[in-house]
């Protein structure tokens, strides 16, 4: 018998068992003829040879960890991440920080190494487990970290010869290949393959096959992922994950590499061709890292050091790629990031990257905290001529290798790979090939007695498939990155973030954990992802997961992210300042004949007479500290004021009074039915009924019953045009509810909205009333407005030149208004230069939102004008609850009421008033 011992220490009685043990069942399993023993059983083949063996190294892991168990409660293990230029709300800090958390690190963040006072204090020498240095963060990790000095716990996910052998001498050469003096038929790999990791490639346009040659003809660039656990011995691993490009599809998009090559190939060729870009990663990273010297493999040496490095092969007609490029970084930039795919697709990987090392990381604790524990362990040789001797690093890389072959994950083992020899293992990387076989070929028998045989999970698959069994997001991905509070976790359900003014939208796209559960924004049918506009103040963003496997789909979890936008910054006047106005913002130049911004204002003393209409022009003025600086202006105090006159303010008494014995109609979508409940407010003092109604509403109770209001939406665009009420039918039903009408400016039709309004119904109004014999009634229109200027998804957005359009569209129907007698209230030009002011509402359209308020003592007479400020304490969102305490909410119970908010809606809801009741002119 030959004698083949892998491990020789002197220490404690346990240990020593198990290592002698150890040695025992190598020696029986090489010996010359089968044995039986109690421990290990007959080997008849070098199959089964190999079975015991990882038997008896699984057995040696679960003694350490017993060990250790029955010791006195470790301290928490140490992760430090230096981000680098990553904020702390970049998706991949929150990830690590996520990941780690739950893996029981204590985590400290950090932006470089040098900065790190955990790093630089003396705990910071041996304190930690876990280093992360993030991709702006790595030259500074190579700088600070000294490698020949980690501790054998201690991983950091950089490998200095691994960088070293695919570092850039010149032209993208890559370093190994000046080592060795490889010509380019050296390796199927292009010798300039090593330039900067934003050099884009791109498929040669003369690289399409013959049109005679033999398939399968695959011609795409592919990027793949791969993970490096040591050097020497070289041990890798493949992601499942590829990002794909090919002729129909320039740009990358994520796919399985395996998925991808049967779409293209039939299943014998597309298995010749993964074993093809296998053979080919090897040999590469073979070459490399053969080029690193014995000092780095010495003494420059983290045996738990890891790297993910990105290799993007080029299939020209063959089954058989060649490496046209090597990042040392995880480069996922041939994704568009339209769709977040890139930091989507980067994070998976990254997620993978945790889950598929630190578990098995955390085991080999055990035998490192116990073998630091022990003093004096000396290693000897062994005898005889076939004898595997390992030093406890090389008996930590293995058990290391081990462990990961058992991990469930999306990587595929890559190097080494299982060979076709049967011969005894001669040295590490041998036995490593055995165990990578034994892993693969596992027949579901598990090396316990006492356990049931286990099934091999898919890497891929469910065993639900198609149920969302786990009904939680992975992320949630915004543009701009919102600040969540608190930080994401699949866990919890709510969330607040604050935006700035400039922030009119954010672009959201939720990534479930499942693959099987469907994400809807919204609604059972809303889209997966998409732009939202950020109206000022509250808005809230309902994101709903949900199982799309039953006839009608179930939601299973709602998500929700309440969004908080600022309002414009500004400066509070105390003393000296000037006047200012501006008519358009320079971010949108509807007109591009006129000055845009804040310009000096000077006061015209025509001023003092009342505007004899309600579309005189006008402008915006604000008092600022000076007018080349908009932050330097008081916002609160900004107001309309016409060109050459004003527009009076109703006293509430007088407003009272006009309204007495009249029927206002209203005809129009929600920025019309905004001036409506505005008007009931002022006339009322409060507002005790309100409602997003789409339909007809009749209010009798106004003005304590003297005043009558009557409403009909218009467009209804949510039905089949088919089905629609034309114009002229719905002007029609809302004269027939509101009957009976006089034929004077007692009765009032007020018409309009956004953009829907033409001069085509404007005529139909005179046809309709001639008919109705209403000719003499007034007539009030609402000119159109700004919205729909944002690009939101699955609602119009109008371009620059089309809402330039709007402008002149505008003008015409003015014109066609005065022509037939009509008041008119120009609210495009009062919208027009706070079209970023818009509040709720998807079409960026809308300058009012009423909300529901509570107030201890409710004024029957209160007057609302353009400087009021109303200090009652208010609930912004429907159902949320009240800031005030129950004492005091118990002491104002009052019926529910509510009020109408948004400064450019009040202005032209007063013109409006101020229209209707011409009494209060002079």
């Amino acid at each position: 018998m030959r004698c083949v011992p892998l491990l020789r220490r002197r220490s404690g009685p346990p240990l020593l068992l198990l290592a002698l043990l150890l040695v025992l069942c190598v020696y029986l399993m090489v010996g010359d003829e089968p044995v039986r023993s109690d421990v290990c059983y007959k080997v008849p083949s070098l199959q089964m040879l190999t079975r015991r063996f990882v038997c008896t190294l699984e057995a040696l892991q679960r003694h350490a960890q017993l060990q250790l168990s029955s010791q006195r409660t470790p301290h928490r293990r140490r992760a430090v991440v230096l981000t680098g230029r990553h904020p702390t709300s970049d998706t991949e800090v929150q990830l690590y920080q996520r990941v780690l958390q739950q893996m029981d690190y204590e985590v400290h963040l950090s932006r470089y190494a040098e900065t790190s006072s955990f790093l630089r204090s003396t705990q910071g020498i041996g304190g930690w487990s876990l280093l992360l240095c993030l991709s702006t963060s790595e030259q500074s990790c190579l700088r600070r970290i000294s490698f020949s000095h980690l501790q054998r716990h201690q991983t950091v996910n950089l490998l200095p010869g691994l960088i070293e052998a695919f570092s850039n001498i010149g032209g993208g050469l890559c370093h190994f290949y000046t080592h060795f003096q490889l010509t380019e038929s050296s390796l199927p790999m292009n010798p300039h393959a090593c330039g900067s990791t934003n050099q884009k490639v791109e498929i040669p346009l003369d690289s399409f096959p013959d049109s005679q040659a033999p398939p399968p003809a695959l011609v795409a660039m592919v990027n793949v992922y791969v993970l490096v656990t040591s050097v020497t011995p070289l041990t890798s691993f493949l992601h499942d994950i590829s990002v794909v490009m090919t002729i129909q599809h320039p740009r990358g998009r994520p796919v399985k590499l395996r998925d991808f090559l049967l779409q293209h190939l039939d299943p014998a060729a597309s298995h010749q061709a993964l074993r093809q870009v296998k053979q080919v990663i090897s040999k590469v990273l073979q070459a490399a890292a053969a080029s690193t010297n014995k000092k780095q493999r010495t003494i420059s040496r983290c045996l738990l050091c890891f790297q993910l490095l990105t290799f993007t092969l080029f299939f020209s007609g063959s089954v058989t790629p060649v490496v046209v490029q090597v990042d040392t970084q995880l480069n996922v930039s041939a994704l568009s990031n339209d769709a977040f795919d890139q930091q989507i697709t980067k994070d998976l990987i990254l997620e993978d990257t945790l889950d598929f090392l630190l578990p098995p990381l955390s085991h080999l604790s055990s035998h490192t905290h116990l073998s630091s524990e022990r003093e004096g362990s000396q290693y000897g040789g062994c005898t005889g001529t076939l004898g595997v001797c390992l030093s406890e690093d090389e008996f930590l890389l293995l058990l290391h290798f081990q462990l990961l072959m058992k991990t469930s994950s999306a990587f595929q083992p890559l190097y080494p790979s299982v060979s076709s020899s049967s011969s005894l293992p001669r040295g590490l990387s041998d036995l490593l090939t055995q165990i990578e076989g034994f892993y693969k070929l596992k027949t579901n028998r598990s090396c316990r007695t006492d356990e049931p045989p286990s099934q091999q999970p898919a890497l891929s698959s469910s065993q639900d498939e198609g149920l969302c069994v786990d009904p939680h997001l992975r992320q949630i991905y915004t543009d701009p990155p919102l600040i969540l509070n608190p930080p994401f976790h699949p866990l919890v359900k709510e969330y607040h973030a604050e935006v700035t003014f400039d922030t009119m939208t954010v672009r959201i796209r939720p990534e479930p954990v499942s693959s099987a559960c469907r994400i809807h924004m919204d609604e059972h049918r809303g889209p997966r992802m998409a732009n939202y506009p950020v109206g000022l103040g509250n808005s809230k963003i309902s994101i709903l997961v949900m199982d799309g496997s039953h006839p009608e789909p179930v939601i299973m979890s709602i998500y929700t992210v309440h969004v908080y936008r600022e309002s414009r910054p500004s400066l509070p006047m105390f003393g000296y300042h000037v006047m200012c106005s501006f008519v358009q913002d320079c971010g949108l130049l509807v007109q591009p004949d006129r000055s845009c911004g804040l310009q000096p204002h000077s006061e015209s003393q025509s001023q003092r007479n009342a505007c004899s209409s309600g579309h005189v022009s006008g402008r915006w003025v604000v008092p600022c500290l000076s007018c080349s600086d908009n932050r330097t202006c008081d916002w609160r105090e900004v107001s309309w004021q016409a060109d050459g006159c004003y527009h009076p303010i109703v006293d509430h008494p007088l407003l009272q009074d006009c309204m007495k014995d009249r029927k206002l109609l209203f005809i129009g979508d929600s920025t019309n039915r905004g001036m409506m409940y505005f008007l009931m407010e002022r006339v009322n003092s409060t507002l005790e009924d309100w409602d997003k109604a789409h339909d007809t509403l009749v209010y009798r109770n106004l003005n304590r019953g003297r005043t009558l209001v009557s409403y009909s939406y218009y467009p209804q665009f949510w039905l089949e045009k088919k089905q629609r009420p034309t114009f002229r039918e719905a002007l029609q039903q809302l004269l027939n509810r509101s009957q009976p009408l006089v034929n004077s400016n007692q009765t009032v039709l007020v018409v309009g909205g956004v953009q829907w309004l033409n001069t085509n119904h404007l005529r139909t109004v005179s046809e309709v009333l001639d008919n109705k014999s209403l000719s003499n009634i007034l007539v009030v229109v609402k000119s159109l407005g700004m919205g729909f200027h944002l690009p939101v998804d699955g609602i119009r957005s109008l371009s620059l030149t089309e809402i330039q359009d709007l402008y002149r569209e505008n003008d015409d129907i003015i014109t066609t208004a005065k022509h037939h007698g009509y008041e008119v209230i120009d609210t495009f030009s009062i919208t027009m230069g706070r079209y970023k002011e818009f509040l709720q509402g998807r079409c960026a359209c809308h300058f009012h939102e009423v909300e529901k308020f509570w107030s201890t003592k409710l004024s029957s007479d209160r007057t609302s004008t353009a400087n009021t400020t109303r200090t009652e304490r208010t609930v912004h969102t429907l159902g949320s609850q009240s800031t005030l305490p129950d004492t005091e909410q118990e002491a104002g119970s009052q019926p529910t009421t509510y009020r109408v908010r948004g400064p450019v809606n009040q202005v032209y809801s007063e013109i409006l008033l101020s229209r209707l009741c011409p009494i209060t002119r002079n």
